[in-house]
């Protein structure tokens, strides 16, 4: 594995464009108050980082910007509802987090541009035609889930030699995740690892899900992350620790909260260039000419609070090349 390469590369150029854009003064048109639709599953506290990035532009909430903030609590559906609504309220642009919200915006506009910062596969699900040239009212970043999905099991399986079944949780319901289950089932068999399906596609699926779990006694846990099992993570990780589970996750928060370790790109940058997305195309720039951006920097973080509640010894090798341990 090449870890010590990924986690030293920088976002030179995004960070250099961000830079280049707030030293302009805001193309604010005098008098115009911007609509801007913000759509996902369950409110969390990594969007503030899109939000405040947005006021840095000058979109301040409550004097020149109106955010139409809709979230569907696990219920799916609602997504054609908030998208058709967004529509009707002539948002000038639509954010959405999860590709299933994505796609009912797509449905419902073909002219209102639609940023998505974290797009599982966007091109396999149809958002874009392609990631240089998406070629029609969507634009946003790209997460290589499959890709990810390996390195993390290569992880999981440094940390514990003697993983042989996985529980895999994910949300069936976000075509996205079945590409992403696809290339984890990939990874699984190259590693010798024998993965234990468990979807949910709403609230009252955990529950069964980690009683179906408990039931099949596997080795450790793994999440294909999105806004649906994102809003659900707490509870995730509760169910591990509970059950003795190693767990590996995409997101840091998880392990904050007392997850084994991630192994995933750092969401607050993410949320932050969405934001200059946005401002780029409130300035006047079209979405299809605005090529899907993949982030380049990596993080490992490691509980090793976890790791001994678990009685499993970090290699002194992962633990040096962790970006951060959490004691």
């Amino acid at each position: 594995m090449h870890f010590r390469q990924w986690k030293r590369r920088d976002f030179i150029t995004l960070l250099g464009g961000a830079a280049a854009w707030s030293l302009d003064a805001r193309a604010q048109q005098p008098g115009k108050r911007w609509r801007i639709a913000f759509i996902t599953q369950a409110e969390q506290d990594i969007y503030e980082a899109l939000f405040e990035r947005l006021r840095e532009l000058g979109y301040v909430e409550g004097q020149n910007t109106i955010i139409e903030r809709r979230y569907a609590e696990g219920r799916t559906e609602r997504f054609d509802e908030f998208a058709a609504e967004m529509v009707r309220l002539k948002a000038d642009l639509i954010i959405t987090i999860t590709t299933p919200a994505a796609l009912a915006a797509k449905n419902a506009t073909t002219t209102i541009p639609i940023v998505i910062p974290t797009a599982i596969d966007p091109v396999g699900t149809g958002l874009v035609a392609s990631l240089a040239h998406p070629g029609g009212n969507i634009t946003g970043g790209a997460v290589l889930t499959g890709e990810m999905a390996a390195k993390r099991l290569e992880l999981l399986k440094e940390v514990v030699p003697t993983v042989s079944r996985t529980a895999v949780l994910w949300n069936s319901a976000n075509p996205a995740n079945a590409l992403a289950w696809r290339g984890t089932q990939v990874a699984a068999r190259a590693l010798g690892v024998i993965l234990q399906s468990h979807e949910v596609q709403g609230p009252n699926d955990f529950e069964v899900a980690f009683a179906k779990m408990a039931e099949e006694r596997p080795d450790a846990l793994f999440l294909l992350d999105d806004a649906l099992t994102t809003s659900y993570r707490r509870e995730i990780v509760d169910f591990a620790m509970q059950k003795r589970l190693p767990s590996v996750f995409a997101a840091r928060d998880r392990v904050e909260a007392g997850g084994l370790m991630s192994y995933g790109p750092r969401y607050p940058e993410i949320m932050r260039r969405a934001a200059s997305l946005v401002d780029k195309i409130l300035r006047g720039a079209q979405p299809a000419n605005l090529p899907m951006e993949q982030p380049t920097t990596f993080e490992l973080v490691i509980n090793l609070r976890t790791a001994k509640a678990l009685g499993i010894t970090i290699p002194a090798t992962l633990l040096a090349l962790a970006d951060e341990v959490i004691e």
